[in-house]
């Protein structure tokens, strides 16, 4: 199909840019050191545009699928631009899957080729990769992927793709794979055109927000994810006038983000709380609460505390991918940090509601962003038409039909409310109810959102399928982690899990009050498989590996020790 040049896409825009200000810095990419490298918007497209002519050049049919299982690196981008070029279509693994994962989204998606880029596991996860798969090595792939063309050595040999090569609307751009919180990843299909809107609806509601100039932003959360995705590349891609930079590691990740002073920071509620429980263990809640309410000593406490996050040049933050205590965006906001929550997911690239200076009461995920349509249906559910909306699910034709109503709104399984000024708030998923023995479905994410808030937590799950009553299991923090082996602090915690159950069951329904909370052995994480690479609980997983214990949490009440 031919593309519609009266309408331009995403790729056309990037032509523009490379136009316009082939010398201005588009990407910062650390290295081991401490060093960096910049890559201008001529610098990236002309690799871009070799490896494009490589690509063409392996006689690939029209819309094959090329992967990248990459860590967020500058070449993971420069990389999709070449895929797009060339007339191919996107897969991206998360960079934290096993290999029997990687081996089902390489086979599923029938990908082409695979570009190997900064990896922690490389050599266990190389066994899911199919034996005849051509591979690439991005620039900061391991040293075990050596044995792999490089890169560098393969757009040395080729020649810039000239010209601009056009892309239809309809055409596959990306093929998402989910990150698998409820079983086998689903590939849910982004066209041109629909990355193309989310792109720009995305650009100028931040451009709105940051204002005129440069912006500046951190990219550390998966690029593999529909939220990175859209919000970070592909808006910097349609904006033309943000600067990216990328975080080298776990523990230079406050030199990174103190290097950007990103203007535009978006993260997830994890990380938020571990923000914060980051300040309080310099800082005690009370005690910092004190010297926020003095005048002119508040404010100077607040552009501390922020500048010690790496975050006093936001102008603007966003949470997304799980709900977000309120109590917690309401402590970020006293701080001065314009922190607002949105509400996407990757069956509409991300573009769905988002909180603003108009509409951000916490609690609530906002109203619907341009072109966004939203209802609620009669069981409550959410239902979505959005510019973003995807295809389809990849060679799933039945449930790609299920999941839409008869007018093209989307099933999003998240259940909600709505108010007349349109301000949407997510009350549970529909998948996630359980119901107790007292005959009542519970919602368990309000009620982990209660027990979050407490700074002596990392995370929490409820859960009571069928039991007499629900249960949470908590993770403490890190800092607390070592100094369990301490009578004194064991009892402090005891303590004050205590009086969280009590603080938390006095805002509750009787059905939903909680029965215990368990403290939780050891911590969960996407490498033991019980978090998903977006750090999303995997209920399953977790109700699984806790079943044989129940019985024992069921005979007693209050606090117990896992």
């Amino acid at each position: 199909m031919a593309n519609d040049t009266s309408t331009p896409l995403l790729l056309d825009l990037v032509y523009d840019h490379e136009a316009a200000h082939p010398d201005r810095i588009y990407l910062t990419q650390p290295l081991t050191g401490g060093s960096t490298v910049d890559f201008t918007w001529g610098q990236t497209l002309d690799q871009a545009r070799r490896m494009a002519t490589h690509l063409q050049a392996q006689g690939f049919a029209p819309g094959a699928r090329i992967a990248i299982l990459s860590k967020n690196c500058a070449h993971f981008i420069i990389a999709e631009l070449a895929i797009w070029l060339a007339g191919y279509t996107t897969v991206a693994i998360f960079p934290t899957e096993k290999a029997a994962t990687v081996r089902f989204v390489l086979e599923h998606s029938e990908a082409s080729l695979l570009f190997v880029g900064k990896l922690d596991t490389w050599d266990e996860q190389r066994g899911g990769v199919p034996a005849s798969l051509p591979m690439i090595a991005l620039p900061l792939a391991p040293a075990s992927a050596a044995d792999l063309p490089r890169w560098d050595d393969v757009i040395a040999k080729a020649s810039p793709m000239p010209g601009r090569p056009a892309r239809a609307a309809d055409d596959l751009a990306m093929i998402l794979y989910t990150s698998g919180s409820t079983g086998t990843p689903k590939g849910v299909m982004t066209s041109f055109g629909a990355i193309t809107r989310t792109a720009q609806g995305i650009a100028a509601d931040t451009r709105r927000r940051v204002g005129p100039g440069e912006s500046r932003m951190l990219s550390y959360l998966p690029l593999a994810h529909s939220f990175e995705r859209s919000w970070v590349e592909a808006a910097s891609l349609a904006d033309g006038a943000t600067h990216i930079y990328f975080a080298e590691s776990l523990d230079t990740f406050l030199q990174d983000l103190q290097r950007a002073r990103p203007t535009l920071f978006i993260s997830v509620p994890r990380l938020w709380l571990k923000f914060q429980q980051g300040v309080f263990a310099k800082m005690p809640p009370a005690k910092l609460d004190r010297l926020l309410g003095i005048p002119i000593l508040g404010g100077i406490v607040r552009k501390k505390v922020l500048k010690g996050l790496g975050l006093d040049a936001v102008k603007q933050a966003g949470s997304g991918s799980a709900p977000l205590p309120a109590d917690l965006i309401r402590w970020y906001r006293r701080l001065g940090l314009q922190l607002f929550e949105g509400y996407g997911m990757s069956e509409d690239n991300s573009y769905s509601h988002s909180s603003n200076e108009d509409h951000g009461e916490p609690g609530w995920v906002g109203v619907p962003m341009p072109g966004v349509e939203c209802r609620i249906a009669e069981d409550g559910e959410v239902l979505i038409r959005s510019p973003g909306q995807f295809s389809g699910y990849y060679k799933d034709p039945a449930l790609t039909a299920e999941s839409f109503t008869a007018d093209g709104f989307f099933r999003t399984g998240d259940l909600g409310e709505r108010r007349p000024d349109g301000m949407l708030k997510i009350t549970g998923r529909k998948k996630e109810l359980f119901k107790t023995a007292k005959g009542k479905y519970v919602a368990p994410a309000p009620i982990e959102n209660l027990i979050n808030v407490h700074p002596m937590v990392e995370m929490s799950m409820v859960t009571g399928n069928g039991q007499v009553s629900a249960i949470a299991v908590v993770v403490l923090s890190e800092a607390l982690q070592p100094r369990l082996g301490d009578d004194a602090v064991r009892t402090e915690v005891e303590s004050e899990m205590k009086a969280l159950l009590a603080q938390v069951n006095g805002q509750l329904s009787d059905y939903e009050k909680l029965h215990t909370i368990v403290i939780a052995r050891e911590a969960w994480s996407i490498d033991n498989g019980l978090l998903t690479p977006t750090m999303k609980l995997k209920r399953a997983r977790i109700e699984q590996a806790i079943a044989g214990a129940l019985p024992a949490w069921y005979e007693r009440k209050g606090v117990l020790w896992h």
